[in-house]
């Protein structure tokens, strides 16, 4: 079987992103590829270094090599930018921001260029950004970050937009390494999956941002935090047997209004059927009233505001459990069965 060189699929679709840079630049109109928040490297707040700015991660990679190569020199940060060609970055600004972290000393000579040198605090913040590189779950949850903000901001009105142009911005880079053409279409995945964005059949393909991914976008937060909002559950009006009436004689019933998408009545139906056949099983004493306990225990926990599922589960069970050592009666046999129900409706 052939291998697939994923190195010179990434290089390919880097130069094709570039190519679409260079036609925008030719006629924006047509091809509206950057928007301010994009060329000023897409920082992102509440984030470190290395997943806020991309711009400052590389500069603070780029300044480990040349301190490498040329460990007691000072570096005119006017190189990375030149080199990089971030045209719309002010090389005596990135100094300053990597100066205010303490990660460089920037000398105030009278030569007017931003020359910095490392501290011993910036380079262990490079020696943190190499780690967090193989950091996959970091990267992934970056990339979807970084590709549904350039998203919004360069087509917000939900206009469809080849994603591959994401790759030629500066926020594609993180911990100062490339997003691999890989790794975004890995987010682009999940960000569909979630809702956030959606395919066009065009050609090249193309993706839009949703109405949810706008919202989400406007929150102000992570995809992740979008992802792992709690969703309400179904909500259930329940008319449910009391147990602990059932065992003394009494009829009860009470309204539950349950949100976490677990239907108790099964299981508070089963504590009462226990209740009700506890004395006709057969049991010693000992065995009747711990039997008893469980099913005075589930019909709590089953008319509880929020009943936890994992409970539930393991009250029935051990329901089940006592009533298959009761031995085959037409009562056990009944009450089995209802457990068998209860545990299933959870599996559901």
């Amino acid at each position: 079987m052939a291998r697939i060189n994923h190195r010179a699929i990434d290089k390919h679709l880097k130069d094709i992103a570039k190519s679409y840079q260079r036609a925008a630049k030719r006629n924006p109109i047509r091809v509206p590829i950057q928007t301010e928040a994009a060329g000023t490297g897409g920082t992102m707040p509440g984030r470190d270094i290395a997943e806020g700015d991309p711009v400052l991660a590389r500069l603070l990679m780029w300044l480990g090599e040349q301190a490498r190569q040329n460990p007691s020199h000072y570096i005119d940060v006017t190189r990375f930018v030149e080199e990089q060609q971030l045209h719309d970055e002010d090389a005596s600004v990135l100094a300053f921001e990597l100066e205010q972290r303490d990660l460089v000393t920037v000398a105030r000579g009278l030569g007017g260029t931003p020359d910095v040198h490392l501290t011993d605090a910036g380079r262990a913040a490079i020696h943190r950004l190499k780690k967090l590189r193989q950091d996959r779950a970091a990267r992934l949850r970056y990339t979807m970050d970084a590709f549904h903000r350039w998203l919004f901001d360069t087509a917000g009105d939900q206009k469809p937009i080849n994603p591959v142009l994401f790759l030629a911005t500066p926020p594609a880079y993180f911990a100062g390494s490339d997003i691999t053409g890989t790794e975004l279409h890995e987010a682009l995945a999940h960000l569909s999956q979630h809702e956030l964005i959606e395919y066009v059949e065009t050609d090249p393909i193309t993706v839009a941002i949703t109405p949810q991914g706008v919202s989400c976008a406007l929150a102000g937060g992570s995809v992740q935090d979008h992802v792992n909002q709690p969703r309400p559950g179904t909500t259930y009006n329940n008319y449910m047997p009391n147990a602990k009436g059932l065992i003394i004689g009494e009829q009860q019933h009470f309204t539950q209004n349950n949100t976490d998408g677990v239907d108790p009545t099964l299981f508070a139906q089963l504590a009462g059927y226990i209740g009700q056949v506890s004395s006709t099983l057969g049991m010693s004493d000992t065995d009747r009233v711990e039997l008893e306990r469980v099913a005075q225990d589930l019909h709590d926990e089953a008319t509880s505001a929020s009943p936890e599922p994992g409970r539930l589960r393991q009250l029935a069970t051990q329901i089940k459990d006592r009533l298959l050592e009761a031995g085959a009666t037409i009562a056990a046999t009944q009450g089995i069965q209802l457990a068998e129900q209860a545990l299933d409706a959870l599996m559901q």
